[in-house]
């Protein structure tokens, strides 16, 4: 064993996570690249080591380190070092030597026992020397409660968050009642925390538990789409969660409203209790009440309409059906229109024929969809320019986040300044960011919606459009005609056919939609890599990348995860001249194909030319956006991915969890998307899942090729059954009620 004293002079590596760190030591003999785990480390700090010389075939001689212990510099020139290492903020090379140069071998005693005293030193005011003092105790007090909360299994990361909020009364908190760091710390879920009680010793039943664990209860609820749940069925998934019965937690429902973080509410005719978090109770209210005011009629006489629509029609060449001439008509007549259809029933040039109607009347029209994919399908098919609507309304915080109203610069305050607003893929659309887009619209501006009912509902939380519809309060007008050229299409004339539960003839005699019948999980793999790499990218006139594989599942031989392993082994397989990065399970490398797995508005991205210049930047990049892996920076520790429209974000690589490996995606992450080619693997599934409605938006998502690879019997199965997973919301009532 090897046992060496020196700063911490670079942190080349380190997972907070484990703490595994790689960084480079460097004392009197020159610098030695050292790796272990480490609950805390600091660049600049004195470290002693013990452990034994090891040859990486990659990296050279590393110091693998078995122990470690934290040194008080001992001479001047070691004390001076450690303080303008930057291990104290605001203390640079100039100030620390000045420091010194006073003090002396008393530095330490002085910055601990008497701080006022480093004002003494030219450029140190007194505020000063109390902000050094305090970093200098804060970080002797900050590993104490790490190494303690290390002994209940927290990750570095999360240690680190929980010390920031609470500071040193992290040890009463743990010891008195760990189930408040649920509410408080982001990252500490109801599961840490109990975990954390059973080590404290803390009871089963013990009030702060049973409370806690109900409202984790309830929340993940909400993460599977719910706005509440009846309090039966809370009941019983928290009486599985916390192994506690049922009737002994009702008071404690009871308890939760009186915090008002719940709310109670009674259905008049079953009397079944309704318990909603409080939160979406009243994003739910307040949707419904900003929907029904903007629900005003227009003072024009409806035959000035129809010979402004019919003057339109003529200069455009333009000739609607009955449907479509009747939309145009209701988006005039009212503040407040729902346009449905599925594929191919006109809904473009519905949408058009307004956006002509509305302009000739000198008004101001902003277009916007959910994602930046269909904002670009939706300016190619109107040749106006669409948006996010995170970008429409010029997103600047975390909406998501509870109790803030500064998550977009457009609101209440700051309204938009339009007179009509057309949204697409409104089937995607979740409660918190309808509330967002309504609270941002002032009354008198019409609002346009239009998307696909049948389609499976947003991936976040309500079911907005379906609810909208079902409240039978607004004007809804459903395209169902299917016009020629789209009849044409085996992948619209399908969809159609799943939607109405058709039995399909799977004959392959079509240009557009095809089944390969195979019969074992490997073989299917097989041919998708066949197809993507030699027969579809010539087919469709596009890029391997650009084929999506869609699945039902995360899990399984046929599961994203397993898929996007062996595709990304095929597709973009290791060259030395590919720099990776291993970031928990999975293995990003220099061409992959990524996507973002969670809403982050704080995200920076630019648009540069080819010469580097900026030409645009914003921030927010959103759960279901794809993009590729055009640099990994190991020195620099930064990836950097290319989402559409050349927005390039630097990901630090401690932020890599945010992506995953997108060569296969879920069907539910797929929503909002079109993909030239899409190619879905089809086996048994379970049947609450595998339903028409997830075929239905699968099958959609194709523009010019669809082929499916599997068993024909699940694709006849998944057309009859129309069990969904029901989600428990009531934007329709609350609608009603007003």
């Amino acid at each position: 064993m090897e046992t060496v004293t020196g700063y911490v002079e670079h942190i080349v590596y380190r997972n907070e996570d484990n703490g595994y760190s790689v960084f480079n030591l460097s004392n009197d003999e020159g610098e030695v690249t050292c790796v272990g785990n480490f609950h805390y480390l600091g660049e600049g700090e004195m470290l002693e080591l013990t452990g034994e010389y090891i040859n990486h075939n990659i990296y050279g001689t590393q110091l693998k380190v078995s122990s470690s212990k934290e040194k008080e510099p001992e001479d001047l020139v070691s004390i001076e070092r450690y303080l303008g290492s930057g291990a104290v903020k605001g203390l640079g090379v100039a100030l620390a030597g000045r420091i010194v140069r006073r003090f002396k071998e008393d530095t330490f005693r002085i910055i601990e026992e008497e701080p006022e005293r480093l004002a003494e030193v030219k450029g140190i005011s007194e505020r000063k020397a109390r902000e050094i003092a305090e970093q200098v105790e804060e970080k002797k007090d900050m590993r104490k409660a790490m190494i303690f909360l290390q002994k209940y299994g927290i990750s570095t990361t999360l240690a680190a968050k929980i010390y920031k909020y609470y500071g040193q009364k992290v040890y009463r908190v743990v010891e008195e009642n760990p189930y408040q760091m649920a509410d408080h710390v982001e990252g500490v879920g109801f599961k840490t925390a109990d975990e954390i009680a059973s080590r404290v010793g803390i009871h089963t039943d013990s009030d702060f538990r049973i409370r806690s664990g109900l409202f984790y209860a309830l929340m993940q609820s909400v993460n599977q789409g719910h706005i509440y749940l009846p309090q039966s069925i809370l009941l019983a998934r928290a009486s599985q969660l916390l192994g506690v019965s049922a009737d002994a937690m009702e008071k404690y429902i009871m308890d939760l409203a009186m915090e008002k973080k719940v709310v109670l509410k009674e259905e008049s005719d079953t009397h079944v209790v309704r318990v909603y978090p409080a939160h979406y109770y009243y994003l739910e209210l307040n949707t419904a009440k900003m929907l029904h005011d903007l629900n005003i009629d227009c003072e024009m006489p409806e035959d000035m309409i129809e010979k402004r629509l019919r003057s339109v029609e003529e200069q455009e060449s333009l000739s609607l059906d009955e449907m479509q001439h009747r939309a145009v008509l209701e988006s005039v007549k009212h503040g407040l229109l729902v346009l449905t259809g599925g594929p191919g029933t006109g809904k473009t040039t519905t949408i058009n024929t307004m956006i002509q109607f509305f302009a000739a009347e000198h008004m101001d029209i902003f277009l916007a969809a959910p994602t930046g994919r269909a904002a670009k399908r939706m300016t190619e098919a109107t040749g106006y320019e669409a948006q996010t609507i995170h970008r429409l309304l010029e997103v600047s915080g975390n909406p998501e986040e509870e109790g803030s109203a500064n998550g977009f610069m457009r609101n209440r305050e700051n309204p938009l300044e339009a007179d009509v607003i057309i949204i697409d893929e409104m089937s995607m659309v979740d409660l918190p960011l309808m509330h967002a887009l309504l609270s941002a619209i002032m009354v008198g501006t019409r609002l346009i919606l239009v998307g696909d009912v049948d389609q499976l509902p947003s991936v976040g939380t309500g079911s907005v459009l379906k609810d909208i519809i079902d409240s039978r309060c607004f004007p809804v007008v459903k395209l169902t005609k299917i016009f020629r050229q789209a009849g044409e299409s085996d992948i619209v004339m399908n969809a159609h056919k799943i939607n109405a539960g058709e039995h399909i003839v799977l004959n392959n005699k079509g240009r557009d939609f095809f089944f390969l019948k195979r019969q074992e999980a490997d073989v299917i793999i097989s041919v998708i890599i066949t197809l993507i790499q030699k027969k579809l990218p010539k087919y469709v006139n596009a890029a391997p990348t650009e084929i999506q594989v869609m699945t039902p599942m995360r899990k399984g031989l046929l599961g994203v995860e397993r898929l996007n392993s062996i595709l990304q082994r095929y597709l973009n397989p290791p060259d030395k001249n590919k720099t990776e990065r291993e970031a928990g399970n999975r293995i990003f490398r220099e061409g992959d194909k990524v996507m973002q797995i969670k809403n982050n508005y704080q995200l920076e991205w630019e648009v540069c030319t080819k010469f580097g210049l900026t030409v645009d930047k914003g921030l927010g990049i959103f759960n279901g956006d794809m993009g590729i892996v055009t640099e990994i920076n190991t020195y620099t520790e930064i990836m950097e991915v290319e989402y559409d429209e050349g927005r390039k974000v630097k990901y630090p690589f401690a932020m890599l969890d945010e992506l995953e490996l997108a060569y296969a995606i879920t069907v539910h992450k797929s929503q909002g998307s079109e993909y030239p080619a899409v190619v879905i693997p089809l086996l048994p599934g379970p049947k609450l899942l595998y339903n028409r409605n997830l075929l239905y938006t699968a099958v959609t998502r194709a523009k010019k090729c669809l082929t499916i690879v599997g068993s024909e019997e699940t694709f006849q199965e998944m057309i009859q059954n129309e069990n969904e997973q029901k989600r428990f919301t009531s934007l329709d009532e609350r609608i009603r009620e007003f």
